[in-house]
């Protein structure tokens, strides 16, 4: 069966459409035959996937960020935190505005870079997050991500940056600091239980949680030091009672050298299942893409995940 290849045109403020023609070619000089679905619309990638999966194909090509990549994972995996069969496996071609996992495989913002690495062959297993909360459609749902897991402040940026519109049209980075800045301001701390493993925190007043499967996120920031995608082992950043002086007065190196672990209001702890309970308001984002509201139980995966490239 031929590779399939679902393509977010849309991706990368549209840069992803317009450089499709070429990374078509590419693929094609480097492959041969693949077979080629476009989305039409936000979120189609996991059903696109899903089609594609029924039909027999086993090698899926993402090309897009890391929205379009964690749409296609959803739409391969199975319920039970494996792939939907042994043979199934995934690629990404980095051609959005955040590209973090082909940057942890190697080739970040490098097209060629990816498609080679493609065409080696070349096998890894990376962990996998995998994530239950109160679904957007208020039942229980189940969502797979491979760069992070996060609540409360940190996935009100992301939610806020999707929704946009005017300001996302100046550039996804830019949307997604000004949106940053105006959730330090006015987003509420609240009160909540954080369970790690063993290790209990009750009654936790806190602005934000982050479960890091990568050591890189957010379009180049060190948000995880030390992480290790293969290992088994997720680590919480989780911002407790840090006054919102001391999150916008931070110079840029504070979160890009990873120095914001160093605050004593900022706990990291790495762990393999994590339980938050708290307001039911508070958004869940998985990947960068809102999922749900809390509750939240998150669990590891080593080696879930089969990548080629």
């Amino acid at each position: 069966m031929t590779p399939k290849v679902i393509i977010n045109p849309a991706a990368g403020q549209g840069a992803a459409g317009k450089a499709w023609p070429g990374i078509a070619a590419r693929l094609r000089a480097a492959l041969g035959e693949i077979d080629i679905s476009q989305t039409a619309q936000a979120g189609e990638e996991t059903a696109l996937a899903r089609q594609a999966l029924a039909a027999g194909h086993n090698h899926f090509i993402a090309v897009g960020g890391d929205g379009t990549m964690n749409g296609v994972l959803n739409g391969i995996m199975g319920e039970d935190g494996t792939m939907a069969h042994d043979a199934v496996r995934l690629s990404v071609i980095p051609a959005g505005t955040s590209n973090e996992l082909p940057r942890a495989l190697g080739f970040h913002g490098n097209v060629d870079g990816a498609i080679d690495a493609i065409a080696s062959g070349r096998e890894q297993r990376i962990d996998l997050l995998q994530a239950d909360c109160v679904g957007l459609d208020a039942a229980p749902h189940r969502h797979y991500g491979v760069l992070s897991i996060a609540w409360g402040g940190v996935a009100e940026v992301t939610y806020r940056t999707n929704q946009a519109g005017l300001l996302k049209k100046l550039g996804g980075r830019f949307s997604y600091y000004i949106n940053a800045l105006m959730v330090a301001l006015t987003y509420p701390k609240r009160h909540g239980d954080v369970d790690i493993d063993d290790r209990q925190m009750t009654d936790l007043l806190h602005y934000a949680g982050l479960i890091c499967n990568l050591e890189i996120l957010g379009g180049g920031m060190r948000l995880a030091p030390g992480a290790d995608h293969t290992d088994g082992i997720a680590n919480l950043v989780l911002f407790k009672d840090i006054p919102r002086r001391d999150i916008i007065v931070q110079k840029p190196s504070w979160l890009f050298e990873g120095h914001h672990i160093e605050h004593p209001e900022i706990d990291y702890i790495p762990g393999r299942a994590f339980s938050v309970t708290g307001s039911p308001e508070a958004r869940v984002d998985a990947d960068g893409e809102t999922i749900g509201y809390l509750p939240l139980k998150v669990k590891t995966l080593k080696g879930a995940l089969r990548v080629i490239g």
